[in-house]
């Protein structure tokens, strides 16, 4: 399957220079080359128009190329000074690693980067260790700063921060070339725009001369609905209900203190907050993934608290979306006819006497991948291969297909583009009209408003108030998510 098809992009100096493009369109293929990590089948890469040949990333540093990739590549346990300095070519035997302290604590302070040389990265939240990756790029100096989706693992709060020190950066006269599917972000920040689809290029404007529905439309090659109507429906009993449920999180610290709440059949209810404040251990709960310290949860009335997973997926019609979909809600490795019926398998017809039913296993990809349009070569292929967005319509497929009276999802289009979030906001107000509750889990406030009938603000692990979207305004919700009760 072809990622890139005779592309060709200029990039000016010192300018923010935006790559778009829906899940799959080959925007990381072609930076990974630019990088060194992919080897072009033809094709040439100027650099200031002389050509050059890039076979590695350790190359790429040296033509002053850098990347930060968009699931970050740093190591935890070692402190910041350590991250940066690992794998730079030292031509002394003993590093030192003090004078390299001090070089990295100016180079921050040069660039406005709060961050202390001796912190361990794990202590560090999302946005300072993006940070540290930028850092480690300038300190081997980097011109050329390659950013994929770089504000998917922020939170609201750190977008705008993250945005300045892009600013900085192209006021110090580097080139940033930013990988993104976000409209709204492509018309802050960027100064020239490439649209790709399908691994070619769509179009080169300039941001001063476009619109966010005009570049949708270069996008995805049709009209986006940006606004999707919701319709008004009666909600049917409670479905599921938490009551006074406590846990803590892996490091044994307080996640969720005494969290109430419910969902009624037909109900979307959204679980809004600044990541970090109880949300994914709340999914987990639910899910069977992780054991509540105190309090109950019922579905249909009935106390699942100590439920396995299979009990709950299979018998009680649990569905869940985790926010990890690498990590939890894949196997990466296997190819997407085996994801799909990772719920079933070894029930008919995709087994038959203990022995798997390939060919029904095939059908079953077939049809799906055709419903929820996947975009793949073939249901043979390994899912790690497949675009974000669409390795998030394999998880929706597979757990919508088994006919959830309950769904959890969390932060369902996040790393999503523009097309693919409208398809799962279509897709999950559609279970909502066949019945089903829905609790759904975001940090995105947008989305969460376009979907949900109530609204559960989620602070410190207690539940501060819960509105309807006529009610949650910018205000109430920013006061809610700091922890005032509403």
């Amino acid at each position: 399957m072809t990622a890139n098809d005779n592309v060709g992009i200029r990039i000016d100096g010192s300018t923010v220079h935006a790559i778009l493009g829906e899940n799959g369109a080959g925007k990381s293929t072609l930076m990974n080359i630019l990088y060194g990590l992919y080897q072009p089948d033809e094709g040439r890469i100027l650099i200031n128009d002389r050509e050059v040949n890039i076979h590695s990333p350790r190359q790429a540093l040296e033509h002053g190329i850098g990347m930060v990739h968009q699931h970050l590549t740093l190591v935890g346990p070692l402190s910041v000074t350590e991250n940066i300095i690992l794998g730079l070519k030292e031509r002394k035997v003993f590093i030192n690693k003090s004078e390299h302290r001090r070089r990295i604590r100016e180079l921050a302070e040069s660039f406005g980067f709060d961050i202390n040389p001796d912190a361990l990265i794990w202590q560090l939240p999302m946005g300072k260790q993006q940070q540290v990756e930028i850092l480690k790029l300038l300190y081997r100096n980097a011109e050329v700063l390659i950013l994929d989706e770089p504000t998917s693992v922020l939170t609201p709060s750190e977008t705008q921060p993250f945005f300045d020190v892009l600013e900085r950066l192209k006021k110090a006269g580097k080139t940033i070339i930013f990988i993104t599917h976000k409209l709204d972000e492509v018309m802050r920040i960027a100064d020239k725009v490439t649209v790709m689809g399908r691994g070619q290029v769509v179009a080169e404007v300039e941001t001063a001369v476009t619109s966010p529905r005009e570049l949708a439309r270069l996008m995805i090659g049709r009209d986006i609905v940006l606004d999707i109507e919701r319709e008004d429906i009666e909600f049917g009993d409670v479905v599921l209900e938490i009551e006074d449920l406590s846990a803590v999180n892996d490091r044994g610290l307080e996640a969720l203190d005494r969290i109430s709440l419910n969902v009624r059949k037909g109900e979307i209810v959204g679980i809004a907050g600044v990541d970090g404040n109880g949300q994914a251990e709340l999914a987990e709960i639910i899910a069977g993934l992780r054991d509540s310290q105190k309090g109950c949860i019922r579905i249909d009335g009935k106390d699942i608290t100590g439920a396995s997973v299979a009990e709950r997926n299979r018998v009680l019609k649990v569905g869940y979306v985790p926010e990890d979909r690498q990590r939890v809600g894949l196997d990466l490795d296997q190819s997407v006819a085996t994801n799909l019926v990772l719920r079933s398998y070894d029930n008919p017809p995709f087994a038959r006497l203990q022995f798997l039913n390939f060919d029904a296993i095939e059908r079953n990809a077939e049809s799906l991948v055709e419903k929820y349009d996947v975009r793949l070569g073939s249901i043979d292929q390994k899912t790690r291969f497949l675009s974000g967005g669409n390795q998030q319509k394999l998880i929706l497929a597979r757990e919508i297909e088994a006919n959830p009276v309950l769904l959890v999802v969390a932060q369902p289009c996040k790393g999503l583009d523009i097309g693919a979030i409208e398809f799962v906001q279509k897709t999950l107000l559609e279970q909502r009209k066949e019945g089903a509750g829905i609790l759904y889990i975001s940090s995105e406030l947008e989305h969460i408003l376009a979907v949900c009938d109530r609204i559960a603000v989620i602070s410190a692990g207690r539940i501060t108030g819960v509105l309807t979207p006529e009610e949650a305004t910018s205000e109430r919700l920013g006061m809610l998510m700091a922890g005032a009760k509403g």
